[in-house]
């Protein structure tokens, strides 16, 4: 029996490159209203430090497409991407 995520990277391996296309562009828009809702609460070391953290983790999942690591871990670092900065996008808007 396949879990979601099993069959999730199975999808992943067969179209990769579209996904991981789409990986990029769904990272870095998500990340960057991130980044917007960091700025806007202002630009004390807190807020410096939610920042770096948010831009390194979108720009990690960048480098493991660009280093065309293997598909496991492209996938994995687009969940860490996307779950990181949705997280610090819903801590924002409370």
């Amino acid at each position: 029996m396949k879990t979601i995520y099993g069959n999730l990277l199975t999808e992943f391996k067969e179209m990769y490159y579209s996904y991981a296309t789409l990986g990029i562009i769904a990272s870095s828009c998500i990340g960057s209203v991130a980044a917007m809702l960091i700025l806007m609460s202002g630009t004390e070391t807190l807020q410096m430090i939610e920042l770096f953290l948010v831009v390194a983790v979108a720009m990690w999942f960048n480098a493991t497409v660009l280093a065309q690591l293997k598909p496991k871990i492209v996938l994995n670092s687009l969940i860490v991407s996307v779950l990181f900065s949705s997280i610090i996008i819903t801590i924002h808007l409370i």
